[in-house]
């Protein structure tokens, strides 16, 4: 069995800190939480003072659900494969061949970049990603991981004797 170098799943906490739908539901929580401590120490939970809590337990099932969604997909890289197990009470294991890989591309946004996060996106020739490309969201240290997954790809094509060739049809759009 081959060790694995790197094991990584998409991050909450990133996911919070760096993207706009994460910073609301921080505001909504904290509004939330806010708001309904107020109104209890006012006495006031009523009216429609009822939507301070449900603020707070929106703004926490989110959290909640994101957490889960995150849970259920865990990535290993290793110097051959990236490996993806998915599925939290039903499990199942997919695996991209590096040697496979065409193309790994990270997209970011301003917030992303101060939250050390982006997204890898992953096309291949194998058939996980035949039919649309791999996209791991909300990655920590994302510019590093796509540098090795580069440099893996690079040494799998070497060790295997593969190179990549893109077919052109260069009388393409002529009639």
């Amino acid at each position: 069995m081959t060790v694995p170098l790197d094991i990584f799943r998409s991050s909450t906490w990133g996911w919070l800190r760096g993207t706009l739908a994460g910073w609301g539901t921080i505001l909504l929580i904290g509004i939330g939480l806010f708001a309904t401590l107020y109104f209890r120490a006012q006495g006031t939970l009523t009216g429609s003072a009822w939507i301070a809590p449900v603020a707070l337990a929106a703004g926490l099932a989110i959290v909640l659900a994101k957490w889960i969604a995150n849970l259920a997909v865990t990535y290993e890289v290793t110097p051959d494969r990236l490996i993806l197990h998915k599925g939290i009470l039903v499990k199942s294991i997919d695996e991209i061949e590096l040697y496979r890989v065409k193309d790994v591309r990270i997209d970011f946004t301003i917030i992303n970049q101060m939250a050390d996060i982006g997204t890898i996106t992953i096309t291949s020739s194998d058939e996980t990603t035949r039919e649309a490309p791999l996209v791991i969201p909300h990655i920590e240290r994302a510019r590093a991981r796509r540098e090795k997954l580069r440099e893996l790809v690079n040494a799998a094509r070497l060790s295997r004797g593969v190179r990549e060739i893109d077919m052109v049809h260069e009388d393409f759009g002529q009639n």
